[in-house]
C-alpha cells in the first residue's frame, strides 16, 4: 500500500491537498496521514479543525512514498517549523517531495529547488527565501514535476494531484478522466 504524509500547519490552505489525499486514498488505495508540529490540532484558513495522526518530529521515512507540504500563511513567518533536514533526507531516499503555494518556500529553503524546474505562487515568493534556483523557475499556472520534486501555485490542486500520482506511477485512464472532469470547470468564462 503506497504511503503519503501531508504536513499541515496552523492556518493551512485547506483546498490545496484535499483532492490529492482523497483521490489517492479512495481510488488508489494509499495510506494517507497528516503531521503537524508537535502533533497538535491545527485550524485551516477556512476554520476546519484537523487532529493529525502524528507529529512532524515522529515522521519515519521508511516505507514512505510521498511527503507533501501544504501551503499556508505560517511558511512566511518566523513561527514556521524547520523542515530542512526532514525534506533533504526524504529527497535523498528518492521519496517524492512536493510543495504547494507557500509550501514551495519550504522546499526552496531545504535546497530542493536549486537544480530542478519548479514553480510557486510567484518567482518573488521564492526569491525571498534566498534560494539558488531562480534560473529554474517556471512561470506557469499548473504543477511542475522534475524528477521526484513537485511544486505548484496555490491555485493548482488538480495538476498537483496529477503530477504526484503520475510521478508515483499511477497514471491510468481513470486519473486522466478525473483530471478532465475537474478541468472542465475552467472552460467556463465569466
Amino acid at each position: 500500500m503506497p504511503r503519503a504524509i501531508t504536513i499541515l500547519s496552523d492556518n493551512f490552505s485547506d483546498w490545496e491537498t484535499a483532492l490529492l489525499n482523497s483521490t489517492a486514498r479512495q481510488y488508489y488505495g494509499f495510506y494517507t496521514s497528516f503531521a503537524t508540529p508537535g502533533g497538535m490540532q491545527v485550524a485551516s484558513s477556512g476554520g476546519m479543525l484537523v487532529t493529525p495522526q502524528l507529529a512532524l518530529e515522529d515522521i519515519a521515512l521508511d516505507g514512505l512514498d510521498a511527503l507533501i507540504v501544504c501551503g499556508g500563511s505560517i511558511w512566511q513567518t518566523p513561527q514556521a517549523p524547520d523542515l530542512t533536514t526532514l525534506l533533504a533526507a526524504a529527497h535523498a531516499r528518492g521519496i517524492v517531495v512536493a510543495g504547494m503555494c507557500d509550501g514551495t518556500r519550504v522546499l526552496a529553503q531545504a535546497g530542493l529547488l536549486d537544480q530542478v524546474r519548479h514553480t510557486s505562487n510567484s518567482a518573488a515568493n521564492l526569491v525571498q527565501t534566498g534560494y539558488a534556483g531562480a534560473a529554474h523557475y517556471q512561470e506557469v499556472p499548473y504543477a511542475v514535476a522534475d524528477g521526484r520534486v513537485i511544486t505548484a501555485p496555490g491555485s493548482a490542486p488538480v495538476s498537483f494531484m496529477r503530477e504526484i500520482l503520475h510521478t508515483l506511477g499511477f497514471c491510468d485512464d481513470n486519473l486522466l478522466s478525473y483530471c478532465a472532469l475537474h478541468a472542465a470547470e475552467h472552460g467556463q468564462i465569466w
